[in-house]
């Protein structure tokens, strides 16, 4: 007989209640806990704590998960420790105060020769597509690769992969990522349910994304590409604070308004010293699926110019079909149903132009495998 959400709710709360905070306190007389829930057996816990407090309380996560986990019926645990920053002081010439949710500059990735975010100023520029198929590029490459969807809000991944059910734990608290295609990929899209709605705070989500990427097992990877939300907040601080990236990747249409906000990114992929490896014109023209002829619908070249004017290299230009777009809606990404087609092998060019950048400045140490 199986265990009702209503029930592993009641038995999660007796269980945190009993648990002590780093002062001694136990939690079910603390304010802290401000976010418990459960659907489908995948329990999601917040923990709003004060700055500076992270590390103190990753004992006191780790217990919770660890007695969550214990429970009849749960399948996931997922618990996220958040702080918001003091409001600084009227008048005063201080420095800001860090952002205390982001992770200090350590080695969680140290097994992953290089780490990428794919990144676009502004959504619905085709960003999750295409690394999805860049991806399969550099794996039809040689390299092992891995995705990881850092899109909170917005995951993508599950689709483009064809992704079901729940990832399997792996030692410790760590996950194992599911496997498509060859590929290692982790997606908060796969650890919570579709139609739950994520309401969380910019904080929330840094350490949500810090979890992602240290707790998940990815092992030994030539590279491991982030599809990075649109924007340039929380979550870009995140992954550039808490991993080494080896650069970025900057998506963008051709039109105006998508360039703008693209600007917006590699200002601040500047700004935290992150290499942009290039620009990807997506949507560059529209094929007819009747005729073959092609539609510049939202202008033609502007990437390409606004590569050049930054002194950035232009990785190429993807035109917007409608075989990709079925394949993607089909969870089979391009470059696996047809890997040697014309988008396929644009697919693989960009990969080797950036595979030799990466090469370029790691030295002889990263190998190719054929």
């Amino acid at each position: 007989m199986s265990v009702s959400d209503p029930d592993i709710l009641d038995q999660a709360r007796r269980a945190i209640a009993s648990i002590a905070s780093p002062d001694g306190a136990i939690l079910g007389q603390s304010p802290c806990i401000t976010g418990l829930s459960v659907n489908g057996g995948r329990i999601s816990v917040s923990l709003q704590i004060a700055p500076g407090e992270h590390e103190a309380f990753m004992p006191v996560r780790d217990a919770i998960e660890a007695k969550l986990r214990q429970l009849e019926g749960v399948t996931s645990v997922f618990v996220v420790l958040t702080a918001d920053s003091p409001a600084p002081a009227q008048k005063s010439t201080s420095m800001p105060p860090k952002l205390t949710a982001a992770p200090a500059k350590t080695k969680p990735l140290a097994s992953v020769r290089h780490v990428v975010a794919v990144a676009s100023g502004k959504g619905g520029v085709g960003k999750s597509t295409t690394t999805v198929n860049l991806a399969l590029a550099f794996r039809a490459l040689g390299w092992r690769v891995g995705v990881l969807d850092a899109d909170i809000y917005g995951p993508s991944i599950p689709t483009l992969l064809g992704l079901t059910g729940k990832p399997t734990k792996g030692q410790g608290r760590s996950l194992l990522p599911m496997q498509a295609y060859g590929l290692k990929a982790m997606s908060m899209g796969v650890l919570v349910d579709p139609e739950t709605a994520m309401v969380w705070r910019g904080p929330m989500i840094m350490s949500a994304i810090t979890q992602l990427i240290s707790d998940v097992a990815w092992g030994e990877l030539d590279l491991l590409l982030v599809d990075m939300p649109p924007g340039t907040g929380d979550a870009q601080l995140a992954l550039a604070q808490g991993t080494d990236l080896s650069g970025a990747i900057i998506v963008s249409t051709p039109q105006d308004l998508a360039l703008v906000d693209a600007r917006r990114g590699i200002a601040m992929f500047n700004k935290v010293n992150v290499t942009t490896l290039g620009i990807i014109e997506n949507m560059s023209q529209f094929i007819c699926p009747d005729c073959g002829s092609s539609h510049a619908i939202f202008g033609q070249g502007g990437a390409q110019a606004e590569a050049m004017r930054l002194g950035v290299p232009f990785l190429g230009a993807l035109p917007l079909s409608m075989a990709l777009r079925s394949a993607s809606d089909a969870g089979r990404p391009i470059l696996a149903r047809d890997p040697d087609g014309p988008l396929g092998l644009l697919y693989q060019s960009m990969a080797r132009t950036v595979m030799g950048a990466l090469e370029h400045e790691a030295g002889p140490q990263v190998t190719v495998r054929h």
